[in-house]
């Protein structure tokens, strides 16, 4: 199962628009049905708060949504710790609670997450700026991280 990170379903919702890529949307909206596709719920708010009309997309598709019990808040705690976040004093450019909570929801389940947050070639001499896939990579987190493109790619949907 892979999990949609905001910026990932967001940045879809922005460059494949539902009214010019009908089958793309149509694809997707199969597999959040058959729950391939999920959503952690600190992301889905996030949607809802930025594009209202996607969340309403995902909520109309039944999306399956994650929340953070006490297990994945306890390893977002462990998470915030490797990168040096104490007092909830995040970088301004790099990960936030929400990043770090969809992070650990898929590190404990072991999912997929798909973010479309900027990679990092080079880790930042100052961790708190890492971004998701540069903390997906830590081989104390290992979390696999596709963006939206390469997730598209590796499923080998053919759309048209």
């Amino acid at each position: 199962m892979r999990v949609f990170d905001a910026s990932s379903i967001i940045y879809g919702w922005d460059n494949y628009p539902i009214d010019q890529f009908p089958p793309l949307w149509k694809w997707l909206g199969e597999q959040v049905k058959v729950q391939q596709l999920t959503i952690c719920e600190v992301a889905l708010g996030e949607v809802n708060h930025k594009t209202p009309e996607l969340g309403k997309w995902l909520r109309d598709h039944d999306i399956e949504v994650l929340p953070a019990g006490e297990v994945e808040l306890l390893e977002a705690l462990r998470i915030k710790g490797l990168i040096g976040i104490t007092n909830d004093q995040y970088h301004p450019k790099g990960v936030d609670e929400n990043d770090i909570i969809s992070i650990s929801v898929c590190r404990i389940h072991g999912l997929t997450l798909i973010s479309d947050e900027e990679k990092q070639p080079s880790l930042p001499q100052v961790l708190k700026k890492m971004k998701i896939p540069a903390v997906c990579k830590m081989n104390t987190v290992n979390v696999e991280c596709v963006n939206f493109l390469d997730f598209l790619k590796q499923s080998g949907q053919v759309f048209g």
